[in-house]
């Protein structure tokens, strides 16, 4: 069965793999896309539900298309 909240677990996952390629920390990504750093984390942990402005403005940080954080593997 798939987790009610399977996007945000989806999202979490690819944001933290892209961010890690990058050799960036939460903090150094949260700077790029002006947000607190224990938002990006909470992120990551899917604790967010993430609004579709912040998954813009974290993407365009780490340089890649929204829909790239979203897409299932």
């Amino acid at each position: 069965m798939k987790s009610k909240h399977a996007a945000r677990g989806i999202f979490a996952a690819h944001l933290r793999r892209i961010r890690l390629g990058k050799e960036l920390s939460q903090e150094d990504l949260a700077e790029l896309a002006n947000l607190h750093r224990t938002y990006v984390g909470s992120v990551e942990r899917a604790e967010r539900n993430v609004s579709i402005d912040n998954m813009e403005r974290l993407a365009k940080a780490l340089g890649c298309h929204i829909a790239e954080l979203l897409k299932e593997d």
